[in-house]
């Protein structure tokens, strides 16, 4: 069977999916796009709930194969629906819908990213995805940042969203899991070096937007500043990007300690 109608009930589900940060939160589900989602979607061991492709994405042999290895449903659509449906301007006809997988936050953390009023789809998309390489215990998104589910935010993530715990707490909340950790907020301005911390310590980075900086509750709540020298003066970095300086850094530290021990 190929679905044709635009009112059919998994289309209009997945339509509303793609459109609502409440309906994806109340149904515990989310939609991801592309070949390459689905692919790391099997290598991961997860299931999803369906797959939705058209006629010339299946087509293919390596596609083909993709399908098979699943156990949940895949329906052929036709072009027209998946136009309608994918957040994509050229969609490369497959859509896959996944059950959201909180995964847990470790007891004793070592480093988080704490994400602060981002409200740039892409911007968190991309933190996600290198706090995920970097190795961070987990990404934290206080109140004000998109939700990150939100059909950019999975696109940028390429997949870290099955690997790192992802939570959205309160302030209070943050302040507690964080207690026994040093807590930086990523600053302009003359504050300590980036690479003058030590990251080998318990900590978390507290990355605000860059038009805004840190919220008020942040500044009030944390005082370390850390920040990233600029050789020619800028108001800011991209927040992405800047969490990625500090985060690697972060790494490079902790690798280095590493191999100090093993010698």
């Amino acid at each position: 069977m190929v679905i044709v109608s635009h009112r059919n009930p998994r289309i209009k589900y997945v339509r509303r999916l793609q459109s609502s940060g409440r309906f994806r939160r109340r149904e515990r589900a989310f939609v991801a796009e592309g070949t390459r989602w689905l692919s790391e979607i099997i290598q991961s061991g997860n299931e999803p709930q369906f797959v939705l492709f058209t006629e010339d994405w299946g087509a293919s042999e390596n596609h083909r194969h993709l399908l098979d290895r699943l156990t949940s449903e895949a329906i052929e659509i036709s072009p027209e629906v998946m136009k309608d449906i994918s957040d994509l301007e050229t969609s490369e006809g497959i859509l896959t819908v996944l059950p959201i997988l909180q995964l847990p936050l470790p007891e004793n953390p070592s480093i988080f990213l704490i994400a602060d009023g981002i409200s740039d789809p892409g911007n968190l998309g991309t933190m996600i995805r290198t706090a995920t390489a970097a190795g961070t215990d987990g990404v934290i998104l206080a109140p004000g940042c998109v939700d990150a589910y939100n059909p950019k935010v999975v696109r940028g993530g390429m997949g870290a969203h099955l690997q790192v715990a992802i939570h959205r707490l309160s302030w209070p909340q943050i302040t507690s899991l964080t207690s026994h950790m040093t807590n930086w907020i990523a600053a302009a301005g003359d504050y300590v070096k980036y690479d003058q911390v030590d990251w080998k310590q318990p900590s978390s980075l507290i990355a605000g937007s860059e038009a805004l900086g840190a919220s008020e509750t942040a500044r009030q709540m944390f005082e370390k500043r850390v920040s990233i020298p600029m050789v020619r003066p800028m108001d800011s970095l991209n927040v992405a990007v800047a969490s990625g300086i500090i985060l690697f850094e972060a790494v490079r530290q902790r690798l280095a300690a590493m191999e100090s021990d093993v010698v």
